[in-house]
């Protein structure tokens, strides 16, 4: 491990060397000279005013706003969401760098996967372009105007058997290679062309590397779409389409619009909608869910409003969830799919409806709602038996706002409904903590909370007047786990005594009530409550006061001596207030 350590450390270090942060950065940022420094709008965060400043002495940039910070390396990583390695290897590549390390053996390898799919990709796109055929005819049909054709690299695969083949085989490439991409079949000793006939549609990864490809046909042949199957460079669980072209608007949205398919994300596109992505014709999977958490924890689903589009939005829902996303789901009225209706009533009027979409929870209850007649009784029966099972995989807060709503529609009591979704036991109680940014599983074994949070927890269930006393800090409970456990002890605990574990073990699940069960067993106050308090306080004061002296130190990195000079003055004092304060609170 230390080898490889080395080894990208070289390849980072030469990256750094060859690459001009100026000249990289300014593809992304207007940057304008301001002394001898470079100054423009942060890319990552909504300004008027530019904040954000490039020193080419240093090779470093930071914001002012929002404190983001880095070099070349970082800042690559941090524009096209990458790992350390896919932005090195994107440098590397862009700046003639060697790339052939061991650490990377594996990438390099696969290029000549990549140099197949990019030659097809081309032969597709001359054949689109050089005459007229049936997919430039379709895709007018379909109104997308010739800038988004470009954008998307649209294709075409002729009707020919043998044309793709014969071009990839004349620039040398081995016909083993093309069967492993899935570029040509084969059948009875002979060799063809898979995709024929076809409008094709480039899939490219966040490094703008082509992986594979989707058709949709142009005649009445079937399947309907046909993509490249699963290869060396091409897993279809672990890809999206058209995140290479959207990633940076989804990520300046804060929210991501996922569709079905490859023309309802071109046409989202070409009325301005943006944000937009799709799952690749294939049921969603947790990766892809994985990949789209790294740009967004909103996420839209939109797919189409026929019975198998409202069957895959259901079985995608809770996959989304599970991955800490907060998804809404999108119910198109008056059309089939997005591509139907952002061009029968527009984008505004698009874009209105996701506003509207109701929640996951919201979601589940109204199609339990229309599979029901409330206004009977053994509707309304029928409507609460579904409503439970929906309630019952809801954080407590979340639920209990809508155990309220269900009660007074079907006219039943709360606590009678409580105790259909979660038992006799339950103990009919406001839950008024907030809920957790993100809903995760987590083990008493490998939870990531601090001694810190353990600490506080276990000050609260010694004695419910810790909460009130504890609330001004909580935002010290970073880790998701520490969150949801806080929560609840909060709301069952009284004012006299230890918090009811009947009533958590109602609230929690297992893993939280093992984690729980292990700071109560092993966190030891031993009689010494108001200390242990204190102590807790100093070091939340401390992590305060180091996260800003780290705060000021990146933005004194690149501040310029002349043009900031005031600024740097203010900082700096406050640098030598904030370091005196430490070291006094450590001496404590």
């Amino acid at each position: 491990m230390r080898n490889k350590n080395y080894l990208m450390n070289n390849i980072a270090d030469e990256i750094k060397s060859k690459c001009n942060i100026v000249d990289v950065i300014g593809r992304h940022v207007t940057l304008k000279k301001a002394g001898v420094n470079y100054k423009g709008l942060c890319p990552f965060h909504n300004e008027k005013t530019p904040s954000f400043t490039v020193s080419e002495e240093k090779q470093r940039f930071i914001c002012f706003g929002c404190g983001a910070s880095g070099d070349v390396l970082s800042f690559v990583q941090r524009i096209q969401n990458l790992s350390f390695p896919e932005a090195a290897e994107k440098l590397a590549e862009e700046y003639g760098i060697e790339w052939k390390s061991s650490v990377f053996d594996t990438e390099a390898k696969r290029s000549v996967y990549y140099d197949i799919n990019r030659e097809t990709a081309t032969f597709f796109y001359r054949a689109f372009r050089s005459k007229k055929n049936p997919a430039l005819a379709y895709m007018a049909r379909r109104g997308i105007n010739d800038d988004v054709l470009k954008k998307f690299g649209v294709g075409y695969a002729d009707g020919e058997w043998d044309s793709l083949r014969g071009y990839l085989l004349g620039k040398g490439f081995e016909e083993k290679l093309l069967l492993e991409l899935g570029l040509v079949s084969s059948s009875n000793g002979k060799i063809y062309d898979k995709y024929r006939n076809r409008v094709m549609f480039p899939i490219i990864n966040a490094r703008g590397k082509i992986i594979g490809f989707g058709g949709r046909v142009l005649d009445d042949a079937s399947p309907k779409y046909l993509n490249s199957s699963d290869s060396r460079v091409f897993k279809k669980r672990d890809n999206l389409y058209a995140l290479n072209v959207t990633r940076q608007e989804i990520t300046k949205e804060n929210r991501v619009i996922l569709c079905e398919g490859y023309m309802d994300v071109i046409s989202l596109y070409r009325h301005g909608v943006r944000n937009v992505t799709a799952s690749l014709g294939t049921a969603l999977t947790s990766e892809q869910a994985a990949v789209l958490k790294r740009y967004t924890e909103h996420v839209v689903i939109a797919y189409d409003s026929d019975r198998a589009g409202l069957a895959a939005a259901e079985r995608g829902m809770d996959i989304l969830r599970d991955a800490g996303c907060r998804v809404k789901v999108l119910r198109i009225s008056g059309a089939k799919d997005p591509d139907e209706y952002v061009k029968a009533y527009g984008k505004e009027a698009f874009l209105e409806s996701v506003n509207r979409a109701p929640s996951l929870t919201e979601y589940k209850l109204a199609a339990a709602r229309e599979r029901c007649d409330i206004s009977t009784t053994e509707g309304s029966l029928a409507f609460l038996t579904l409503a439970a099972s929906v309630l019952r995989d809801l954080s407590p807060v979340e639920a209990d706002v809508h155990i309220r709503k269900v009660a007074d529609e079907t006219h039943v009591s709360e606590g009678a409904l409580r105790r259909e979704i979660w038992g006799e036991n339950t103990v009919d109680y406001r839950r008024t903590a907030p809920a957790p940014a993100l809903r995760t599983e987590s083990a008493a074994e490998d939870s990531g909370v601090s001694m810190l949070e353990r600490n506080l927890l276990r000050l609260m269930l010694q004695s419910g007047a810790y909460a009130d006393r504890i609330k001004p800090y909580d935002r010290v409970f970073s880790s998701p786990a520490a969150f949801r456990i806080y929560s609840a002890v909060k709301a069952v605990c009284d004012d006299d005594g230890d918090a009811d574990m009947r009533k958590l073990e109602d609230v929690l699940d297992r893993t939280d009530m093992a984690l729980l069960s292990d700071i109560r067993e092993n966190v030891r106050l031993a009689d010494k409550e108001e200390e242990v308090f204190a102590e807790c306080l100093v070091t939340i004061r401390l992590l305060s006061l180091t996260g800003r002296e780290h705060e000021i130190i990146r933005m004194l990195t690149v501040a310029n001596d002349e043009e900031n000079k005031e600024r740097i003055e203010t900082l700096t004092r406050e640098l030598i207030d904030i370091q005196r304060e430490i070291k006094e609170v450590k001496g404590r």
